[in-house]
Order: structure tokens, then sequence, then C-alpha cells
């Protein structure tokens, strides 16, 4: 069975994309990569995900742009000095599967030109959507699917991160037409085990 790519992205900031990117890193016995970290360069999410990661088979791979700052990308890349080129980001060459980080939503700017959605479009990945039930979820969770169907990108399906709310899912479900894919619990301990046991809720 070839390898396969795919984009975690979500519907906002601080939803959970890097624990769901570590539950699927140790499913998937995959390889991590994060194009864009901005700032937290000596905690950065690759380090997060490759301390929760149990199976010796996945390589975590060098980012593209370490920016300095925690803000936007295009505002921390203007503070280092720098602009984000779009073809400068090249996935890893892998036999395994990949697992892509994104930071913050769909439309987080990259430089005056181009958003994160650009470079999904461009990697070729298929985008697990990361989910998080609160108020105005489903109003996020739509546009981010409408966005990614008008650019014509791959949506291999939805995970919800943390409460569940039935009337919320079901609802983006049945809109949407995108394909479930699990619900992470909230987990009191984070850690490789935990990871381990989340993948068992993840179907892809």
């Amino acid at each position: 069975m070839p390898a396969k790519s795919f984009f975690v992205t979500g519907i906002g900031t601080g939803i959970g994309k890097t624990v769901v990117s570590a539950v699927l890193t140790e499913k998937l016995k995959a390889d991590y990569w994060k194009p864009v970290q901005s700032g937290d360069l000596d905690d950065s999410d690759t380090l997060k995900v490759k301390s929760l990661v149990s199976d010796e088979r996945s390589v975590f791979h060098q980012e593209t742009y370490r920016l300095t700052q925690p803000y936007s990308p295009h505002k921390s890349a203007a503070i280092d000095g720098i602009e984000i080129d779009l073809d400068k980001f090249i996935a890893p060459k892998t036999a395994n599967n990949l697992i892509i980080e994104g930071a913050g939503g769909l439309m987080v700017p990259l430089n005056d030109q181009f958003l994160m959605i650009d470079l999904i479009k461009k990697l070729g990945a298929s985008v697990v959507l990361v989910s998080q039930n609160y108020l105005g979820s489903i109003n996020h969770t739509l546009l981010s699917v409408a966005i990614l169907k008008q650019y014509g990108i791959s949506i291999a399906g939805i995970i919800f991160n943390g409460k569940t709310d039935e009337y919320s899912e079901s609802y983006i479900l049945q809109y949407t037409g995108v394909r479930l894919l699990g619900r992470l619990p909230e987990l009191g301990v984070i850690n490789k085990m935990s990871v381990r046991e989340a993948g068992k809720h993840i179907a892809i």
C-alpha cells in the first residue's frame, strides 16, 4: 500500500492540532513535518510530537521556516526580517506515511500573497480537519469545509477533539457530507500511552 500524506489543519488556533498530529503519527507509523513554526522554538510542535510518539520508524523532519515570534507567520517573518517563499516548501521524501501540521487555521497569511490554504494546495495532501465544540464552532467548521471545497482540496475527514456535542457534530457531518474520522476524548494526561490509546478512536 503506497504511503499517504495528510495535512492536519483546524477551524482555528488552539483546538488541538498538535495532539491530533501526534495521535495520527503514532497510529499510521508516519513521519511528521511542521512546515512553519512561529515562536516557541525551544518547545516547538515538532519536539512536542516527537516526545509523544513511540514508533521508532517515525522521522521528524526539519521545519522549512523557524520563526522566533509567536504570531501569524507573515508577521513573525517580517519581524525576523525575512519573507516566506511558497516555492521553498518541498515535502520530505519518505517511504512512510507523512503527517503535515499547519500553523493556525486555513486563512492564516504566510506573506502578502499566500495563505496557509495555498500551501496545502501546493503540497497536494488530503486534509484532516480538527474541530472542537464551542459556541461558534459550527460556523467555523462549515466555513473551513466550504473554502477547502472551493480550492478543490481533498478532505480525508473531520476529527472532533474534546467534549462531545451531538447536536453540533451531527449537523456538521450532515451539512458538509465530510467523513467522520473519529472523536478524541479530553486527555487528562497527554503522554505516549494516552496518545497511543487515543488512536483507537480514529479510523483513517
